[in-house]
C-alpha cells in the first residue's frame, strides 16, 4: 500500500495551493502514487481563528484540499477523497484517500491533546487511526500529527510534550458503527493466548473502545514540526559562520550533514527518551527551519516566476538546494525540525513473512514557500498490504507496541475539556483583541451599547412642561 505523508508547518498563512501542489509534484517523481494521503499542519492559522474552530479555519483548509485536487490532476491520477480533518488548536491532521479505494475504509478513530500553555493546543497532536480492508481481514494504520515545544534549551521540554502525548491522546471511534467494528477487533488482540485487553482501560464507562497511540497490530507514522534542534543554547554572532551552505562535497565544513552531527532528535532517540521505536529514513537534505525573512522574499519572487510559467510549461522548474545561497535566520540554529518517524514491522511479523517491509521511496524537503520560515517535508512509502497480526507467542525483547513506554492518562477526557475550555476563552479574546473583524464587532457592539444606554437614560428624564 502506497502512502504520501505530508507536514508543514504553515506560519499562521494562508498557503499558494497551485505552487504547493507544483512543488509536491515535481518531488513526486519517480514515486507511485498514494493511496493514502495525509497531511500534518501546524500553525495553520492565526491563533484566533484556530482556537476558535469551525468556519473559522474553513480558508485555511479548503486550500490544502484544493493543492490535493491540482496534485491529483498533476500526476494524471483519479481524484482524492477526503477521510477526515480534525484540529486540536494550531495542529491539524487532514487525511485522504484515492476515490477507487474509499469503500474499503472499515472504521476510523481520531484522537488529541493539547501540551501547550494549560495543556491548551498552541502546541499539541492529532492523531487517525484507519482500519482499511484487506479481503476479510483488517489492517490498521494510525497517523500522528505533532508540535513540540520551540526553542534551542527545551530540550526535556520536547521529551515532556512526547510523554504527555502518549499519555493524553486517546484514540476513539468517529461514530457508533465504528464503535461496534473496534470493540470486535479489541476483544480479538489478545497477548499471549490470554482473555486480558491488550491495553489497561481499552473500554470506558460508556463501552467505548478506547486505546493509546502504540497498539500491537497497527502501523504508527508520526509527522510534525518536533523543534528538536542542533544545539541546546542560542546561537552566538560567532556562530552565523558556521551555518551550512550549499556544498557537493560532504567533507566541507560548509555542508550541512556537519550540523545533522548534533541533532538532537537522532540522539534522544537513541536513547529511548522520546519517539520510543520509531525510526527515520536517511536525511539527505539541507535544515528545513529557520529561513529569514530575506529567503522568503526570495522564495517569493521565484513563486512569481514558477506560477506564470505554469500555464506554458506543466514542470515549471524551480530552484535546487544548491542552486542558491541559503539564507538563515541569525538568532535560530539552522535545524531539521520538520520530521517524519514510522514504527517499522514488529518482529513476530517478519519472523512469519520476511518479505514483509516498509519500503521507502522518497524522504525530502519541499523548496522553501514565502508564506512561512519552515519547508515542507514528504514521506513517500510502501507498506505491506496485509494486517500486522497480534503475537502468538512470548516476544524475546521489548516492543513498544506491546509495552508503550507511558500508560494512558485516565483523566485524559476531563483535561480535554479543560483545555478545551480555555482555548474558546483565549480564542475569543484573540479574534476581539487581534483581528481587523472582531474589533470592528467590539467597536459596533460598543457603540450599541452607548446608544442603547443614551436612549435609557433620554427615557428616564422627567417630561419639560410648558
Amino acid at each position: 500500500m502506497q502512502n504520501l505523508i505530508v507536514t508543514y508547518n504553515c506560519g499562521r498563512e494562508l498557503v499558494k495551493p497551485e505552487l504547493f501542489a507544483q512543488y509536491l509534484a515535481n518531488k513526486l517523481q519517480g514515486c507511485p502514487n498514494p493511496d493514502v494521503l495525509v497531511f500534518s499542519l501546524q500553525e495553520i492559522a492565526p491563533i484566533a481563528y484556530a482556537f476558535l474552530g469551525g468556519s473559522f479555519l474553513v480558508p485555511y483548509l479548503d486550500r490544502i484540499r484544493y493543492a490535493v485536487d491540482l496534485l491529483a490532476k498533476a500526476r494524471g491520477d483519479a481524484p482524492y477523497i477526503s477521510l477526515i480533518t480534525r484540529n486540536v488548536g494550531m495542529t491539524v491532521l487532514m487525511a485522504f484517500i484515492h476515490q477507487d479505494l474509499l469503500g474499503n475504509v472499515r472504521w476510523m478513530e481520531t484522537g488529541g491533546v493539547g501540551v501547550g500553555v494549560h495543556e491548551m493546543g498552541n502546541k499539541g497532536a492529532v492523531g487517525l487511526r484507519l482500519g482499511y480492508a484487506v479481503e476479510d481481514k483488517t489492517m490498521e494504520m494510525t497517523f500522528v500529527a505533532a508540535h513540540l515545544a520551540p526553542m534551542e534549551w527545551e530540550l526535556e521540554r520536547r521529551n515532556e510534550d512526547w510523554k504527555n502525548i502518549v499519555q493524553g491522546l486517546v484514540f476513539t471511534p468517529v461514530d457508533k458503527k465504528t464503535a461496534q467494528a473496534v470493540a470486535a477487533a479489541r476483544r480479538s488482540q489478545v497477548r499471549n493466548s490470554e482473555d486480558e485487553p491488550l491495553l489497561p482501560g481499552s473500554m470506558d464507562n460508556d463501552s467505548t473502545p478506547m486505546s493509546g497511540i502504540y497498539t500491537p497490530v497497527s502501523h504508527l507514522f508520526l509527522a510534525g514540526d518536533l523543534n528538536y534542534r542542533t544545539s541546546s543554547s542560542k546561537p552566538t554572532s560567532a556562530d552565523f559562520s558556521q551555518y551550512p551552505q550549499p556544498a557537493l562535497d560532504k567533507t566541507s565544513s560548509s555542508h550541512y550533514s556537519k550540523l545533522l552531527e548534533s541533532d538532537q532528535l537522532a540522539v534522544e532517540l537513541k536513547a529511548q527518551n522520546t519517539a520510543h521505536g520509531l525510526t527515520e529514513a536517511a536525511i539527505d537534505f539541507p535544515p528545513t527551519y529557520k529561513y529569514s525573512d530575506a529567503a522568503r522574499e526570495v522564495a517569493a519572487t521565484n513563486e512569481e516566476n514558477i506560477i506564470a510559467s505554469a500555464p506554458r510549461d506543466s514542470s515549471p522548474s524551480e530552484s535546487t538546494d544548491q542552486d542558491e545561497k541559503w539564507l538563515w535566520a541569525k538568532h535560530r540554529w539552522p535545524s531539521w525540525c520538520d520530521r517524519i518517524l514510522y514504527l517499522d514491522i514488529p518482529p513476530w511479523m517478519s519472523s512469519q513473512d520476511p518479505s514483509a517491509r516498509i519500503q521507502i521511496h522518497k524522504y525530502t524537503a519541499l523548496p522553501l514557500m514565502s508564506t512561512s520560515d519552515h519547508r515542507p517535508v514528504i514521506l513517500s512509502l510502501s507498506i505491506p498490504l496485509r494486517p500486522i497480526p497480534p503475537p502468538h507467542d512470548e516476544v524475546a525483547d521489548r516492543d513498544w507496541r506491546l509495552d508503550p513506554p507511558f500508560p494512558v492518562d485516565p483523566q485524559w477526557r476531563q483535561r480535554r475539556r479543560i483545555a478545551r475550555s480555555k482555548e474558546i476563552v483565549v480564542g475569543l479574546s484573540a479574534y476581539l483583541g487581534l483581528t481587523w473583524e472582531g474589533r470592528g464587532l467590539l467597536i459596533a457592539m460598543l457603540i450599541g451599547a452607548l446608544g442603547g444606554w443614551a436612549i435609557v437614560v433620554s427615557m428616564l428624564q422627567p417630561a419639560v412642561r410648558l
